[in-house]
């Protein structure tokens, strides 16, 4: 450990959650600092440019927080740890088919959504399997780069900083702070809005889908010590969902049944959470190997 981490450590318990909860007030006054900006840029911009800003906003935030209070770095977890490190990484690459096979299977083959072909795509089953082994090998090696950004802050920092300073449900917590720093994308209509729908009915779901699997992504985190399987299941759950069985469903009501709001996929991410974290867990900082 540095020099930092040592004193942080050997601090009495009230002393360690007052510093915790003094790194969770500059860690969220420094995250509405540097998104306003960036979501106003990936709002009119509308590119991977304003998108990556806007995504390495938590990152930035917790970079900061760590450097005012003196925190040092090595609680960030960047390295892969053993064995239940690559166990993980296996279900964050799993993770979002399994889920998007079960609620757009059930949507398509319901009717409450049409699968379709985009334009300039071949036709067929086939066509989207190989789109989606794509989105699932290359599309999530890409998006490393945005997620990147983003778990350093709630998962490299926010969550552990949440646990630490003894704040109830912190899981729930984090979730819930993680999902409303989507809301003012939601409610401008740059995300998950433009294929219609109730706006406010959007938000409401897209809040608890998002706290809903952030439980899988901080058991993720947690039992393993590192932070790189929360990193890889956020760019493949954004690769497969949005780049894969997105853009083949269609309908007039597919907005309430799929995609990051929708009520089938958050059935089916109830489910997964359940069984993933149905059993005890650990709760490790690092690696322990």
């Amino acid at each position: 450990m540095t020099e930092d981490q040592q004193v942080r450590a050997a601090l009495p318990a009230p002393d360690r959650r007052r510093a915790a909860r003094r790194g969770i007030v500059v860690f969220l006054v420094a995250l509405v600092a540097l998104s306003a900006p960036a979501m106003v840029f990936a709002v009119v911009a509308r590119n991977d440019i304003g998108i990556l800003l806007l995504m390495w906003a938590p990152g930035l935030a917790a970079l900061i927080a760590r450097l005012i209070l003196r925190e040092g770095f090595g609680d960030i977890s960047l390295r892969l740890g053993g064995r239940r490190s690559w166990l993980a990484f296996l279900i964050a690459l799993g993770y979002p088919v399994a889920i998007g096979a079960a609620a757009y299977g059930v949507g398509w083959a319901s009717g409450l959504a049409d699968f379709i072909s985009p334009a300039g795509t071949s036709s067929g089953w086939g066509s989207f399997a190989g789109e989606l082994l794509i989105a699932t090998t290359l599309g999530t090696a890409v998006g490393l780069v945005f997620a990147l950004g983003e778990e350093l802050g709630w998962r490299g920092y926010l969550l552990t900083r949440l646990i630490e300073a003894e704040i109830p449900r912190p899981i729930m917590v984090s979730g819930l702070i993680w999902a409303a720093w989507h809301l003012p994308l939601i409610i401008g209509g740059s995300y998950l809005t433009g294929n219609g729908g109730s706006t406010p009915v959007i938000a409401a779901l897209f809040v608890v889908q998002v706290t809903v699997v952030s439980y899988v992504f901080a058991r993720l985190r947690l039992d393993t010590g590192s932070i790189w399987p929360a990193v890889v299941l956020h760019a493949s759950w954004n690769s497969v969902i949005q780049t894969a069985f997105d853009p083949h469903t269609s309908g007039s009501a597919a907005w309430l049944w799929l995609g990051e709001q929708g009520v089938l996929t958050l059935a089916a991410n109830v489910i997964g959470a359940v069984i993933l974290c149905r059993r005890p867990g650990r709760l490790l900082r690092q690696p322990s190997t």
